[in-house]
């Protein structure tokens, strides 16, 4: 099967850009509180209901997937990108790291407690989103839980607009097309944090995270 030209160009972006990405983006990570008050949130539903495995998907360097392991997660990662998998690998080598697909991960039906998606939705193209939140749903366990992280569409008639990321074409979503997008997929909105545009200095969007559960 042909591989999409969007999974091509970025993973050639992320693979390019890898070793400047692990400089900059975990130091911002762990900076900003706002950014990643929800994965505490997310780190303590998934223990409470028996600490079963989650997966980062679109780990990047690692930085998120050894935080959700420091907050007493058993936390794995997966990425697109070989190169990125292997900064990961060289950071934390405690922690499983592999290449992988977010729409195709390569786990059993119904055997995660959680999935992480920190800014990785971004890439996926506003048609092909439903696909990968049913892959989402898939992988789950029931009353397990999805943490969606992305740059939001404050346009609430429509579901996505494109932008230029640095990296690679992305796309912000609109936060309540993409709670119906996750009803639809069988995974119901449990809380929500969007962060004011005037909080990130660099592009001035909205930061909206998204927690859903996967209904028993």
């Amino acid at each position: 099967m042909t591989e999409p030209d969007f999974l091509t160009a970025t993973r050639a972006a992320y693979d390019t850009s890898a070793a400047l990405y692990a400089e900059t983006i975990p130091e911002r990570f762990h900076a900003d509180p706002l950014n990643h008050a929800m994965i505490s949130a997310f780190a303590e539903l998934v223990r409470a209901a028996g600490d079963g495995p989650v997966a980062d998907v679109g780990c990047g360097p690692g930085h998120v997937t050894a935080h959700l392991r420091s907050l007493g997660v058993t936390a794995f990662g997966v990425d697109l990108s070989p190169e990125m998998v292997a900064l990961a690998r060289g950071a934390h080598p405690g922690l499983r790291f592999e290449v992988g697909l977010m729409d195709a991960l390569e786990v059993e039906d119904a055997s995660l407690a959680g999935v992480l998606a920190n800014y990785s939705i971004i890439h996926t193209p506003p048609e092909r989103l439903p696909a990968t939140l049913a892959e989402f749903h898939r992988v789950l366990v029931p009353g397990g839980h999805l943490l969606l992280a992305f740059q939001g569409y404050d346009d609430p008639t429509e579901l996505a607009e494109a932008f230029d990321h640095k990296v690679s074409l992305a796309y912000r979503y609109s936060p309540d097309r993409v709670a119906e997008l996750l009803l639809t997929a069988g995974l119901t909105e449990v809380a929500r944090l969007v962060i004011a545009p005037g909080e990130d200095p660099l592009r001035g969007f909205p930061q909206a995270h998204l927690l859903a559960r996967r209904t028993a």
